[in-house]
C-alpha cells in the first residue's frame, strides 16, 4: 500500500503503531512540527514523529511542514502515493492537497459521524453523559468531518466513568483496529462509501481554560451534595477536560486544580487534587 499518513498527537501514533504492526506501513508521515514541551519548555518531536524514528528500517519519509503550500504539494506528489490518512492532524487540509492523491484521504474520527464533528468529540461525549460512542472512518472532502462514510463502529463498551486519556486510547486502538480491516476492502473497491444524514450533524468546540473553571459557588455546592445537577456536571468536566485545559476552582486566593473525583451518594467526591505551588496529592 502506498498512502501518507497526516497526524501528530498521542491519538494518531496509537493509530500509526498499529498500522506498521499490521505491515502497514506509510511511506511519509506528515505532523507538526517539534515544539517546546512542559516547564523547561524542552523541544520534543510529536508522537508521530518519534514512532517514525523508532521505525526507521521503513524508511519512513518524515514531512513537517509549516504550511501546506506548493513546495510540499510538490514533496507529495513526489511520492507518487495512491491515497491518504488523516488522524487528529491539527491543519485543515485544503481541495489542492486532498486531489494528489488517486483515491482521496481516509479520515479517522472518534465519534460516530455525523455525531460530535470538529476538534472535541471525545471531551463533548463525556461532558454529555453519552453512554456509548465509537470511530468513523469517512472520506476527506473540503468540509470538516463532513465526507461520505466507509464504516463506523462502536466501542465495545460503556464510557460512563472513563476519563478522557483513557478512552482516547481506546477509541485510537479501535481506529487503528478499523483501518487495519478496512484498508484491503477499500483498495478493492468492496466498500461504497455512504453520504451522512446533515440532519443528525452535530459540532464542537476547542475547549479553553475558562469553559474548565468551576466557580466556588457550584464547588462548594458539589462537595456537600446540596445539588446534585452540580456535581455531576462537575465530575464530567473532571473527566473531560484533564489534562487540558485542565479543571480548575479558587481556594484562599490560589488556584486548585481538581485531578480526579468521582459521584457517591450525588455529591462530587475528590480523589486527587493539586494547589497552586504545590505537587500533586490523593484526597
Amino acid at each position: 500500500m502506498k498512502y501518507v499518513f497526516f497526524g501528530t498527537p498521542e491519538f494518531s501514533g496509537i493509530i500509526l503503531r498499529k498500522l506498521i504492526s499490521a505491515d502497514v506501513s506509510p511511506l511519509a508521515v506528515v505532523c507538526n512540527r517539534d515544539r517546546p514541551v512542559g516547564r523547561k519548555k524542552i523541544v520534543t518531536p510529536p508522537p508521530v514523529k518519534t514512532l517514525a524514528i523508532e521505525h526507521r528500517t521503513q524508511n519512513i519519509k518524515i514531512l513537517q511542514p509549516e504550511k501546506l503550500d506548493e513546495g510540499f504539494r510538490s514533496q507529495i506528489s513526489d511520492l507518487k502515493t495512491d491515497f491518504a490518512i488523516v488522524a487528529s492532524y491539527a491543519k485543515i487540509i485544503p481541495k489542492s492537497v486532498i486531489e494528489l492523491f488517486p483515491r482521496g484521504i481516509i479520515g479517522v474520527h472518534p465519534s460516530l459521524l455525523p455525531k460530535y464533528r470538529g476538534s472535541s468529540p471525545i471531551q463533548t461525549a463525556i461532558l454529555n453523559g453519552e453512554t456509548v460512542t465509537g470511530v468513523t472512518l469517512y472520506m476527506l472532502d473540503e468540509k470538516m468531518d463532513h465526507g461520505p462514510v466507509l464504516v463506523k463502529q462502536e466501542l465495545g463498551l460503556v464510557i460512563s466513568g472513563l476519563q478522557f486519556p483513557k478512552l482516547l486510547q481506546k477509541l485510537a486502538e479501535l481506529g487503528g483496529d478499523m483501518l487495519v480491516e478496512t484498508l484491503p476492502k477499500f483498495l478493492h473497491c468492496d466498500i461504497k462509501p455512504h453520504t451522512q444524514n446533515e440532519t443528525d450533524a452535530t459540532y464542537t468546540k476547542k475547549f479553553k481554560t475558562e469553559d474548565a473553571f468551576i466557580s466556588t459557588e457550584d464547588f462548594a455546592a458539589a462537595i456537600s451534595g446540596n445539588s446534585s445537577e452540580i456535581s455531576i456536571e462537575i465530575e464530567r468536566k473532571i473527566r473531560a477536560l484533564n489534562p487540558e485545559p485542565g479543571v480548575w476552582t479558587t481556594q484562599n486566593g490560589k488556584r486548585l486544580k481538581l485531578l480526579e473525583a468521582e459521584m457517591k451518594d450525588g455529591r462530587l467526591v475528590l480523589k486527587k487534587t493539586q494547589l497552586e505551588g504545590e505537587k500533586p496529592k490523593s484526597v
